[in-house]
């Protein structure tokens, strides 16, 4: 497969500083390495780098850098099309903002290829706030909202294009859920399989059920994995920590059922903060999470000594 994989620094959309460092991270934990062993063709365009912030001001006086996430996600947008082309986009967040963009501009390209867009949220939150119902003006928490067409973004964020059908989303590893959010995923009619629903029917029988449902209808998918989809106690490097999340084999196994699918288009790595990392642990998991996406297998995997 020819992959392209393109960074995306931001850090504006959080609550705290750290994640535009996630992109360096991730490529200094072996990523380009990885994918070539597999067998890939790997091109590394470097970082986008944001445009212009026009001012914008909201009526809810809560949102933070609403001008910097709406500049960035007009040019992340445009950057995930273009790489969508002919090649399987790898996203290095950054924080979950990136996703606004990703999401767009991805569902665009496949709207051209006469196809409907699925997407994977393996998250600890939604983000399905709209500018309205965000309480903690982080817009991190807005970008599968925005991307989903839901009403509130005019006038702000970019025009969208092509709004993913929220009955195509499903959300996995939830436990961190904001009333709004609540609601508003229940009208959408998005598929949720929070870490109640895991620990009671299993990884596996859930996630291959929305697999199912992409193949019948010959749709593509997007993956959106943010650290915090996995246990605090595995994965320390994020802003936004709730206890409770995958395991280590939980997490290798959607990633082997995905690749295992042969349905993921493009992929976001997101909210990984090296500043809270311990000596590039949750870089290198993800790094070896991407592997097992990508083709990576158990009996290939060699024994690490950790001195």
């Amino acid at each position: 497969m020819r992959c392209v994989i393109l960074g995306a620094p931001v850090q504006d959309g959080a609550g705290r500083m750290g994640c535009e460092m996630g992109p360096s991270a991730l490529r200094t934990a072996g990523l380009v390495s990885v994918l070539t062993r597999l067998g890939h063709q790997v091109e590394d365009r470097g970082d986008i780098r944001r445009g212009p912030a026009r001012p914008l001001t909201h009526p809810n006086a809560a949102l933070k850098a609403l001008p910097e996430i709406a500049a960035w996600t007009a040019v992340i947008m445009e950057a995930a099309y273009a790489a969508s082309a002919a090649a399987m986009p790898i996203f290095l967040g950054g924080d979950h903002a990136i996703s606004a963009g990703t999401i767009a501009g991805v569902a665009r390209r496949a709207q051209d290829q006469g196809r409907k867009l699925f997407v994977l949220w393996l998250d600890a939150h939604p983000d399905f706030h709209t500018l309205e119902t965000s309480e903690s003006g982080n817009l991190h928490g807005v970008g599968l909202a925005y991307a989903s067409g839901l009403p509130g973004f005019a006038g702000w964020f970019p025009d969208l294009p092509v709004a993913v059908d929220p009955t195509r989303i499903c959300t996995m590893g939830l436990r961190s859920v904001d009333p709004a959010e609540r609601t508003a995923l229940a009208a959408a009619g998005v598929t949720v399989h929070d870490m109640r629903a895991v620990d009671e029917h299993g990884l596996a029988p859930l996630l291959r059920g929305f697999l199912q449902r992409v193949a019948a209808e010959n749709g593509i998918l997007h993956v959106s994995l943010d650290v915090d989809f996995l246990d605090p106690a595995i994965a320390p490097a994020v802003g936004t920590t709730v206890p409770g999340g995958a395991t280590f084999r939980e997490a290798h196994l959607a990633m082997e059922m995905l690749q295992d699918s042969g349905l993921v288009a493009s992929l976001d790595l997101v909210e990984l903060n090296p500043f809270l990392d311990e000596r590039g642990r949750t870089a290198t998991l993800m790094v070896d999470l991407t592997g097992s996406l990508m083709g990576k297998r158990i009996m290939d995997r060699p024994t690490r000594a950790f001195v």
